[in-house]
């Protein structure tokens, strides 16, 4: 299948314009990025975190994390702290990614902290639609932003509440996928145009030989996969 995938994608389609790779005015079905999603702690702040008064989630959060490592906090307990923020932490599953591939994420603050700066994220499960977890992320994170202040003015250039980390996150699971099973494979057009779907069809029925493709409909191009490709 991947042979016969890579062999398709270098045909030339001929439009009045110009003529252009297949691969760049389609796309395969079912190949495609997922999103995944997370919610952690970024500690480390240098008095730029969340105001823990006005943002009982952190605490809350901060507890049930020292919980797990066997270190209980007095019930009652005020902790006034500036150098932790509670953070979404987003990514993107790529198509055919593998365990033990890393991904880069992206960590945005959603209490009250100022900056996230010199962070270091804790080890934050991320989880797809289906609730599973499909990553693990964790490490420093890069701000693209600065700021600066004295006299009582200051000046900031882009966010500091946000950052990346770059190969943040490991794959613990791959995604199910169907691809590679059957013997046909469909491809979508990137914009619907029943003239050129059949012109790719026509394409690949030219090269490959009459009934190697067939247009579906203004998008979707079904194409034949030979046995043993």
């Amino acid at each position: 299948m991947i042979k016969f995938l890579s062999a398709l994608i270098l045909l030339l389609v001929t439009t009045a314009a110009q003529a252009e790779r297949i691969r760049d005015l389609t796309s395969v079905q079912g190949v495609r990025q997922n999103s995944l999603i997370g919610y952690g702690l970024v500690v480390g702040l240098d008095g730029t975190g969340d105001q823990t008064t006005q943002t009982p989630f952190t605490t809350q959060t901060l507890n049930n994390m020292l919980s797990q490592l066997g270190i209980t906090v007095p019930t009652g307990t005020n902790m006034q702290l500036k150098n932790v923020a509670a953070v979404m932490v987003t990514a993107s599953l790529p198509p055919f990614g593998r365990q033990g591939q890393t991904i880069d994420v992206v960590v945005s603050s959603m209490g009250n902290a100022k900056s996230l700066r010199g962070g270091t994220l804790l080890m934050t499960p991320l989880k797809g639609v289906d609730s599973q977890v499909y990553a693990l992320a964790q490490g420093n994170i890069l701000v693209g932003g600065a700021g600066a202040s004295a006299g009582g003015s200051s000046v900031q250039v882009n966010q500091l509440n946000g950052g990346r980390i770059t190969n943040g996150a490991v794959i613990e699971r791959e995604l199910p996928s169907q691809f590679g099973v059957g013997n046909t494979l469909n491809l979508q057009l990137n914009d619907e145009d029943f003239s050129m779907a059949q012109q790719i069809a026509d394409t690949i029925n030219r090269v490959r030989g009459y009934g190697s493709a067939t247009a579906l409909d203004a998008r979707t191009i079904q194409v034949r996969v030979p046995s043993g490709n």
